[in-house]
């Protein structure tokens, strides 16, 4: 079972394989996991096994937590290239989000003005007014689709609405008029007795279709490459990645690709 939780607001920096040095942002509680999906290849592991009453930090723990830290880097001379919020499940799940998103971008502004704020997200929440007002202010705003196919999307990421579909998620990134990255992680493998693999033709060109039809500025494709709470899962070789990247960038779009 996989149980890399965040125990603090700020944390890091580390090194990112698609950001650089990056000081990361756990808005959700330190000994438990809150998300709105549930992915079998999360690093947090799943969220039934990370229950917690902890309540989330306030926006002004979090701001005093971010000040702090950039405090001490400076001193340290350390220059992170980003600040990026993701920690222990859905970001945006936080009910002072936007209010957060706005004191980051002062804090920035005042102690690393070159760096970028990143927001790692499932995208299931830009529907609330106040989380895509946040979304377009942010450098990165880094949406998922790990697939296009729905039930894929079901067996992976486990989404906790029964309204999720394809369709809306797409309504949703297209309210962004192409300003955001699409992160996709490919996988392969087994869950629950089921073959796990949305690196297929039948998935690509599903995904490509998706990829199309919102045209982000940038295509970000990854593979695992920590412990995963499923445990029969297995990296995509980096020569099936290229190739996807290649399809992408076909497109036109910018592709990073992380094996």
């Amino acid at each position: 079972m996989s149980t890399i939780l965040f125990d603090e607001i700020a944390f890091g920096p580390i090194h990112s394989r698609r950001l650089g040095i990056s000081l990361g942002m756990n808005l959700l509680p330190y000994n438990g996991k809150v998300c709105s999906f549930d992915c079998i290849y999360c690093e947090c592991g799943y969220n039934k096994d990370f229950r917690t009453k902890t309540p989330l930090p306030s926006r002004e723990n979090v701001k005093a937590a971010l000040e702090h830290k950039l405090q001490q880097l400076e001193k340290e001379n350390i220059i992170p290239d980003v600040i990026t919020f993701a920690g222990n499940g859905e970001p945006t799940l936080h009910p002072k989000f936007a209010e957060i998103i706005e004191d980051t971008i002062q804090l920035r502004n005042k102690f690393v003005p070159n760096a970028k704020i990143s927001v790692l997200s499932n995208g299931m929440h830009i529907n609330k007014e106040s989380v895509f007002q946040a979304l377009k202010k942010v450098d990165n705003n880094i949406l998922k689709l790990d697939s296009a196919i729905l039930e894929t999307v079901k067996l992976i990421d486990c989404p906790a609405s029964p309204s999720y579909s394809i369709e809306n998620q797409i309504r949703l990134f297209n309210k962004f008029e192409g300003n955001f990255i699409m992160q996709t992680m490919f996988l392969r493998g087994t869950h629950n007795g089921k073959i796990v693999d949305n690196t297929t033709e039948e998935e690509v060109t599903a995904w490509l279709e998706a990829v199309k039809a919102t045209n982000p500025k940038e295509v970000m494709i990854y593979t695992i490459d920590r412990e995963t709470p499923e445990k029969n899962l297995e990296k995509v070789p980096l020569e099936k990645l290229k190739d996807i990247a290649a399809r992408v960038e076909e497109l036109g779009i910018k592709t990073i690709v992380s094996g």
